[in-house]
């Protein structure tokens, strides 16, 4: 297979692309360490230029993945040819080096690509003064190739060929024997190709040697010509634009059926249709550097092509197998079957020699002779002539067994005999007739064998036929699956989605850290942090702008924290967000932030403590028609205004309170759906529904109350409120509630004690009290309640859980609930609020990464990139909770908060431990696939994915839990 330019694909190219030169540098990418894009403009005229050192330069219409960040030789190329036009595009010399020049006069840059050996991209100035290098080397010990060293022009060949004379020399000079071409290429040029072809065209053979089809004195004169005939074809090169030729190869693929099938491979490319190659099939395109373009963007699919071809090949050649085994072992059963019968008769025919012998040998071990004295007396009388001594050949009597050669005793008669000699085993427990029996019933035993063999061998087959067919039918679906695939934008950084549809992204390193927040961080956006070694920067991406609901909130907490150093340590650890427009790459002065590093101006909003549980679970791509079906299956859960009470439970489900509509009808309706704790809670602090007074007409036109409940919303301030009235109940007096939602779907209240206000000051807050206040409201209320068995206990556990509890814990806890309306109140009071950002002075706090391996700061990072378009259509394509009417595309792994992933079909969870990433994975997938609901298509999806792919976004070392694992393990 070609896999570099040689030098008439040189000549070829650069001819073509002489239309580039008057184009603007608009961008520089790179794909790898070793291939670069630049991306070119002239007024609405777009091309990208594709250089890989040592290999290629073309213009590409195909789409190149590129490096997340770009690297320092693309930094330093945007730095100097940005904008710059392309004035020239030339080789020099005759060689494989291509100049191309950006900008004129001394503003003038070059880039030299080198296409022969390891290969090169140099960037120099105008003086040819070397500013960037890929790969600094030295040759031949003289010429270095470093920064600020000259670049050496002059030592690139001139000629595309030597002088006839000095040809004919080093022909004359070569050994006999050597092919033509071989001697040829170093000499000239041209490229082998064009050799091969010239050499063709002049009634040399291909691959002619020298001494046997070639004369250096005789066929020199036609060797001349084909070498001028290869030199006009270079000229003709460099005037005109040349077609382009894909060769391909034409490969059998294997059936079950046993007809044929065809595919075809690429396997070289070509401006000319040479000689070598007209009985080839090929394909041909509009110009070499299209054909160019084609054949290296289509090699990765091919490859993986070839891959699927070897694997069908591998299984049909497993069913060959298995045919040639039974057939093997019918031809062996046979011929043990015609021995044994052959044995039985010979011992049937020499009866009394055979009886004569073992007689012989059991006298002599009777007399208790030795086994080596027996030898010896076997050889006396085999001198003597004796028959037996003579038809015993070796003694096995470790065994008990003695080999005779015997012979068929009626084989000089007029019959000719089928029985052939043969050298048999005696068994000397038995008889000549007890030998003769063995051998029979061995023969019968065979025989036996051979019929159950033919009996199972189409059964056999027919299993084997059937597994290798499903193995092919496997390959081919995940071929296509991964032909199908498509990689979205957010898989090269960490990612979820949440359980209410936002898109939360994660960066990997400090470059992803800060391509995260320069280029996907937009207006609505959230960002949030942990203040922990190696935590990574999280965007919570929020197109509509709405407030982000504490869920999703807290999710993406749980994510920032279990991507740092808390995961090996398994430390609880909370995080913190803050809105878009708070977050700044400016540093104050004479500070400096590194790659990954910003400034965070204004007020953290604290999020609580998340456990390091996360799971792993499978996302699957839906056909269109399929996306309906799951329409708000991932969406913010609220409080149902009918049929739904709000509960008061604290985090660890300890202390149970029922706040809300006192029915005791619709109370003891929803009974069945609380945990025997609520019920019980809940029969304690039923009050009559004539305690309550419903008063709306107090409260002020930015509260908002629910139907047939007390509670009310408060979106005034800047911190949105959900409290129950004052007047609601005797039982709850002055105590305030504030409900927040946390990762379990469950409402949590939050109490504070309040101070009894004035009545025209009704609906203002107090958030927090002093200690000994809130006890004593406490004391006040417990003494109003009677408590059931167990609660005593667990109201003493709580009380010494949170004894050291103080003032700023507790205002912690409050801080989430600015999620409502921080963002909404924070644009309209912006002016107004002297505490904003701009009246705060420029409040640091600087994001905290793992450290950082270099002091250079990634800027311009301007990169098109049309992901982050409209995400919310994009993600209701994805389902992790398929169903049996569902068309699916592919599937996609996910690492996530547990509970992000709690009610996907497919799931397990991942705490710290000390499995490895890799295996856990596999693991994962085994579980998977032996789940009883899984349907084929969705197994053929889960094989599709790669063990890496799945394993990427495993936080570290393991732990993985899932029913029925330990079986699976065993």
């Amino acid at each position: 297979m070609k896999t570099r330019f040689n030098s008439y694909d040189i000549v070829c190219t650069l001819s073509e692309l002489q239309k580039l030169v008057g184009m603007r540098v608009n961008q520089i990418y790179d794909i790898d360490h070793r291939t670069y894009l630049i991306r070119l403009q002239r007024s609405e005229e777009k091309c990208i230029l594709l250089l890989e050192s040592g290999i290629r330069i073309h213009t590409t219409a195909f789409e190149w993945s590129k490096n997340v960040a770009p690297s320092g030789f693309s930094m330093k190329m945007r730095k100097h040819l940005k904008n710059k036009r392309l004035e020239s595009l030339t080789q020099v010399g005759v060689d494989r080096i291509i100049n191309l020049q950006f900008g004129s006069g001394e503003a003038a840059y070059h880039v030299i690509l080198e296409l022969y050996d390891r290969g090169n991209i140099v960037l120099t100035d105008h003086e040819m003064t070397i500013l960037n290098i890929l790969r600094p080397h030295t040759e031949a010990d003289k010429i270095r190739f470093a920064v600020k060293e000259k670049y050496p022009m002059d030592r690139a060949h001139k000629n595309t060929m030597p002088s006839i004379e000095e040809i004919q020399q080093h022909l004359q000079n070569a050994k006999p024997g050597e092919t033509l071409k071989k001697v040829l290429n170093p000499l000239l040029e041209f490229g082998s190709s064009l050799i091969d072809h010239v050499l063709l065209k002049h009634a040399f053979t291909l691959g002619c040697r020298i001494g046997n089809d070639f004369n250096v004195m005789d066929h020199m004169p036609k060797l001349i010509l084909a070498l001028e005939c290869a030199n006009e074809m270079m000229e003709s090169a460099t005037k005109n634009v040349s077609q382009g030729y894909i060769i391909q190869k034409k490969e059998t693929k294997p059936t079950t059926d046993g007809k044929e099938d065809f595919i075809y491979t690429n396997i070289e490319f070509h401006p000319f249709l040479f000689e070598q190659h007209k009985n080839s099939p090929y394909k041909e395109l509009a110009s070499f550097d299209v054909a160019v373009d084609e054949y290296f963007s289509a090699m990765e699919g091919q490859k993986l092509d070839l891959k699927v071809l070897q694997q069908e090949r591998e299984a049909l050649k497993k069913l060959e197998n298995v045919r040639k085994d039974h057939d093997q072992r019918l031809i062996t059963l046979g011929k043990t079957q015609e021995i044994d019968k052959q044995k039985a008769e010979l011992i049937s025919r020499n009866q009394a020699l055979v009886d004569n012998a073992i007689l012989a040998i059991q006298s002599a071990l009777a007399n208790q002779m030795a086994w080596p004295d027996i030898k010896v007396l076997l050889k006396e009388a085999e001198s003597r002539g004796d028959p037996v001594a003579s038809a015993i050949k070796q003694l096995k009597l470790e065994t008990n067994h003695i080999s005779l050669l015997l012979h068929d005793p009626y084989e000089d008669s007029d019959e000719e005999s089928e029985l052939k000699p043969l050298l048999i085993d005696i068994d000397l427990a038995h008889t000549a007739f007890g030998n003769a029996t063995k051998y029979y019933s061995q023969k019968r035993s065979a025989a036996k064998k051979q019929q159950k063999t033919i009996e199972s061998q189409d059964k056999a087959l027919k299993s084997a036929e059937k597994k290798t067919k499903q193995t092919l039918k496997e390959v081919q679906a995940i071929h296509s699956i991964n032909k199908l695939r498509k990689i979205y934008w957010f898989e090269k950084f960490y990612w979820f989605i949440s359980s209410e549809n936002y898109l939360v992204i994660g960066g990997r390193d400090q470059q992803q850290n800060e391509l995260i927040v320069k280029r996907y961080l937009k207006s609505g956006d959230l960002y949030v942090h942990a203040d922990l070694t190696g935590a990574s920067s999280v965007v919570i991406k929020n197109p509509g702008g709405d407030p982000v609901p504490p869920k999703t909130l807290a999710e993406a907490g749980t994510m920032a924290v279990a991507y740092s150093i808390a995961w090996e340590a398994k430390v609880v650890a909370g995080a913190w967000w803050v809105n878009n427009d708070q977050v700044s790459k400016t540093a104050p002065t004479g500070e400096y932030l590194t790659t990954g590093s910003f400034m965070i101006r204004g007020k953290k909003n604290y999020l609580p403590p998340c456990q390091l549980i996360m799971g792993l679970g499978f996302l699957f791509r839906l056909e269109e028609s399929s996306v309906e079906r799951h329409k708000d299956e991932r969406r913010v859960r609220i409080v149902d205004d009918e049929s739904e009470h709000i509960e008061s439970v604290t985090e660890e489900d300890k202390e149970i309170e029922l706040i809300g509509d006192s029915d005791e009808e619709e109370q003891l309706e929803t009974k069945d759906d609380l945990n025997p704790i609520l019920e019980e809670s809940k029969e304690d602090l039923i009050t009559e529904e004539d305690n309550v007074n419903r008063n709306s007409s107090d409260e002020d036109e930015s509260t908002s109350q629910f139907p047939d409940t007390q509670i009310k919303i408060d979106i005034s301030g800047p911190k949105m409120k959900l409290h129950v009235d004052k007047n609601q109940s005797k039982i709850l007096q002055s105590n305030e509630e504030n409900v927040i939602y946390l990762g379990d779907d469950k409402p949590v209240i939050i109490n504070t004690a309040v101070k009894e206000k004035s009545s025209n000051k009704s609906n203002q807050k107090q958030p927090f009290k002093h200690d000994n206040e809130k006890s004593e409201i406490e004391s006040k209320k417990n003494d109003q309640l009677i408590l059931k068995r167990g609660q005593k206990g667990r109201l003493k556990k709580m009380k010494e859980k949170y004894k050291d509890q103080d003032e700023e814990d507790r205002r912690l806890s409050m801080l989430v609930l600015q999620v409502g309306a921080a963002k909404e109140d924070k644009r309209k009071n912006k002016n107004k609020d002297p505490s904003g950002p701009k009246q705060q002075g420029k409040k640091k706090g600087t994001a905290k990464p793992r450290p950082p391996q270099n002091s250079q700061v990634v800027d311009n990072v301007e990169e098109e990139d049309t992901g982050p378009g409209p995400e919310v259509d994009m993600l209701d394509q994805l389902t992790g909770k398929p169903v049996t009417e569902d068309e699916l595309l592919f599937a996609i792994p996910v690492v996530a908060p547990y509970n992000t992933v709690l009610n996907y079909k497919f799931k397990v969870k991942l705490t710290p431990g000390t499995g490895k990433r890799g295996k856990a994975a596999k693991t994962a997938v085994a579980v998977f696939l032996k789940d009883k609901e899984i349907t084929l298509r969705e197994k053929d999806l889960l094989k599709a994915v790669k063990e890496e792919t799945i394993a990427r976004n495993i936080p570290g070392k393991v732990k993985i839990s899932a029913p029925q694992i330990q079986k699976l393990k065993k």
